[in-house]
């Protein structure tokens, strides 16, 4: 007996869904899927959340100073003249930043080898490539699932039935963050 659902499906085409559902329940808190398709999401999701609940605090903090370019007020470069050219200014600002150990490295990369990329589109930017916004979920996990989470022992996804499907009766579910 396979550790797994076959979904109809060759091993490609499931892996693809059910990364892009993982990312999907990540991003948004819940969607909707038939219940075999719920319950092979609901492992993945699970462990990615485990990964994440576990080294959610293993990093170190580094101020680093970072050289970053004047602005105007209509946020447009300062420059100069130096030389006959003219060459941008340039101030430096400290930055706090959070630094992986090892062991959180290697959980955020086994993470990023399952969730897909997701980028956010304005409305106002509907169909236009400008403008959009990469969304890191990767951090949302890290920073605001995994300290949700952190004083359960599993159980972070809850499947709730809807009923069954119109046009081919398979039995549809909510699958949701607790």
């Amino acid at each position: 007996m396979p550790g797994h659902r076959k979904l109809g499906r060759t091993s490609s085409q499931r892996k693809a869904l059910l990364r892009n559902q993982v990312t999907n329940l990540i991003y948004n808190g819940k969607i909707v899927t038939t219940e075999p398709k719920a319950k092979e999401v609901r492992k993945i999701a699970e462990k990615l959340i485990t990964l994440a609940i576990k080294e959610k605090d293993n990093y170190t903090e580094v101020t680093v100073t970072q050289k970053v370019p004047k602005k105007t007020a209509d946020n447009k470069r300062v420059k100069e003249l130096v030389d006959g050219k003219k060459v941008t200014q340039y101030e430096e600002i400290e930055k706090t930043i959070k630094k992986d150990n090892a062991s959180r490295l290697n959980a955020r990369r086994k993470i990023l080898s399952v969730l897909y990329p997701v980028t956010e589109v304005s409305d106002s930017n509907a169909g236009k490539k400008r403008n959009v916004k990469e969304v890191n979920l990767i951090d949302k996990l890290f920073d605001d699932i995994a300290p949700k989470y952190e004083d359960r022992n599993g159980g972070y996804t809850r499947i709730v039935k809807l009923g069954q499907r119109k046009g081919d009766a398979a039995l549809e579910v909510i699958i949701e963050l607790v």
